[in-house]
């Protein structure tokens, strides 16, 4: 399956960049780790150079230094750019100018070329205004984040009153968390020509077989109070099962996790930030699963009984 946003082809992976950033959002409150520079540098080449040329960002992630090191690592290069406005406050065009424009001087007058309402708040004044700055060339195309299907449907009828569509729509999507595949929003996407991006795909870390209950994630983080020993030892047999099936097309447990997510009809975000896992991008891309083996997958999801909503979802 293969995606496009304004004619420019997409690869099936994009590299995303939430645990790029410092401070509010970013890396150490969210990951309990802090970003290597050098490291970060040397991931984004070696993606980049594997035809990997999709980026998602947002300037709330470590408000703005996210975007600084994307627009540094890519100066002279030619990127596809996915970034987000987020909704902080009381809707006003001001709001949204003022933080586009910051995201543009962080990324070196890089124009997005998806740009996201990253939450369903002030859905038609927002999508309105995004609308305008499309006309105006500010934007590529348009995308929704974290929309149930009435907000999507509501939001594909505002944009189209002002002449424009949904081009993608971003959601929080992984074996323990397929709420937009069961309540229509993945079907939505396919029949009107949206691309679905699926992040949290790896549970930030939980589905990569890395964590156990006896090797825990950062305690003093975002993702170890959601995957606490207890969930992950309840997920235990779910590791196993995606160890036995990526097995059959020499994957790892994490390669199968994503590739699990691209056979369900969505292109997953990655956050990359070792050289490790930007080689790992191909791999999992020319390593198809079948749809047998996605439903194998999510029996053994549901037998965990184990679901993690996001706060902000």
């Amino acid at each position: 399956m293969s995606f496009t946003i304004n004619n420019k082809q997409l690869p099936p992976i994009a590299v995303g960049t939430w645990g790029w950033g410092t401070g509010a959002n970013g890396s150490g409150i969210v990951f309990g780790s802090k970003p290597d520079h050098d490291r970060l540098k040397e991931s984004f080449d070696i993606a980049y150079g594997s035809g990997f040329t999709l980026f998602d960002t947002a300037h709330v992630y470590g408000m703005g230094t996210a975007e600084k090191l994307l627009g540094e690592f890519a100066d002279g290069k030619q990127i596809i750019l996915s970034n987000k406005y987020t909704p902080v406050s009381k809707f006003s065009e001001d709001k949204v100018s003022s933080m586009y424009g910051e995201s543009l001087r962080d990324l070196g007058d890089r124009k997005p070329d998806i740009y996201w309402l990253h939450q369903p708040k002030y859905i038609e004044e927002t999508l309105t205004c995004l609308c305008k700055m499309q006309k105006e060339g500010k934007i590529g195309s348009i995308g929704v984040s974290n929309f149930g299907l009435e907000q999507l449907r509501l939001a594909d009828k505002v944009v189209k009153k002002n002449g424009c569509t949904i081009a993608g729509v971003q959601n929080h999507f992984s074996l323990l968390f397929r709420e937009s595949l069961d309540n229509g929003v993945v079907d939505w996407c396919s029949k009107n020509g949206a691309v679905f991006f699926a992040y949290m795909v790896l549970e930030q870390g939980a589905l990569t077989g890395r964590f156990t209950s006896k090797n825990p994630l950062p305690f003093f983080s975002r993702r170890g109070m959601a995957f606490t020993r207890q969930r992950l030892k309840k997920i235990e047999p779910l590791l196993a099962e995606l160890e036995d099936v990526g097995k059959a097309h020499g994957l790892t447990v994490s390669q199968t996790s994503v590739a699990y997510a691209i056979a369900r009809g969505t292109l997953p975000i990655i956050g990359v930030t070792k050289p490790y896992q930007a080689a790992d991008l191909a791999k999992i891309a020319s390593a198809p699963l079948s749809s047998d083996e996605a439903a194998r997958l999510e029996k053994a999801a549901d037998d965990t009984g184990v679901r993690v909503k996001a706060g902000w979802e």
